[in-house]
């Protein structure tokens, strides 16, 4: 699953005893060489499939981590992109990929913009946050875009039953269920509580319009489905 110059195992146990923030602290500058980064297919897929909707002037990444996101937002936006995130470590990588980014420390449940970007996305972020947390998160998109703006969700669908992937990522979250009443503090990550539907739902109810696209054409290796959840904030 890692190029040599991963993470050891030691260091993916003191990653998964720790907490979210923590965790991703120290785990950072070999995050890149891991799994868990979005593949370039799909980040050259979702820029193609933004691109029509463009252009587009200023571009938020949401929990830019490492900056995978940024890079899509540098080939789509005419002026500065901003990636928001609360690891320190993990913007220091981020600052290293997109020198131009403006990076921003803070907790994506209480975004502090208002109206400056027409364009933000995120990927491969949300399993990092409970579903009762995902409403806040949405609401501060919602609200850090202008009218019109248009906010880019990436998900990986859940594989099929018959396929061992289902039985990995079911395994991973009673795993993560189990560390989460046993020892604090907690390091929330759960892959199956973001499903396209559920997503979806929420980001209807904090008044955004949704549209799906699959980019299965640009799947990573895995078989996994990918699709990608244009969600628009009315004019």
């Amino acid at each position: 699953m890692f190029s040599p110059q991963g993470p050891s195992l030691r260091e993916l146990c003191v990653q998964a005893l720790s907490s979210v923030e923590r965790g991703y602290d120290h785990l950072a500058p070999k995050f890149d060489h891991t799994p868990f980064r979005t593949p370039e297919s799909i980040l050259d897929a979702s820029a193609r499939a933004l691109s029509p909707a463009g252009p587009f002037r200023r571009g938020l990444d949401v929990c830019c981590g490492t900056g995978a996101g940024l890079t899509v937002l540098e080939r789509l936006c005419r002026e500065r992109v901003t990636g928001v995130d609360f690891s320190v470590g993990m913007l220091e990588q981020a600052r290293g990929a997109v020198p131009a980014a403006a990076l921003v420390r803070a907790d994506v449940r209480t975004l502090p913009f208002a109206g400056g970007f027409d364009l933000a996305l995120t990927f491969g972020a949300l399993g990092h946050f409970l579903p009762s947390e995902r409403p806040a998160i949405f609401e501060g998109v919602h609200r850090a875009l202008v009218p019109g703006g248009l906010f880019a969700v990436g998900l990986g669908e859940l594989p099929a039953q018959t396929t061992r992937a289902y039985w990995v990522s079911l395994g991973f979250d009673v795993a993560m269920l189990v560390r989460n009443s046993v020892v604090l503090p907690s390091f929330v990550m759960y892959y199956r509580t973001t499903t396209v539907p559920a997503v979806r739902r929420d980001l209807w109810a904090a008044g955004f319009t949704v549209e799906t696209l699959d980019l299965t054409a640009e799947e990573p290796a895995g078989g996994l489905r990918f699709s990608l959840l244009l969600a628009r904030k009315p004019r």
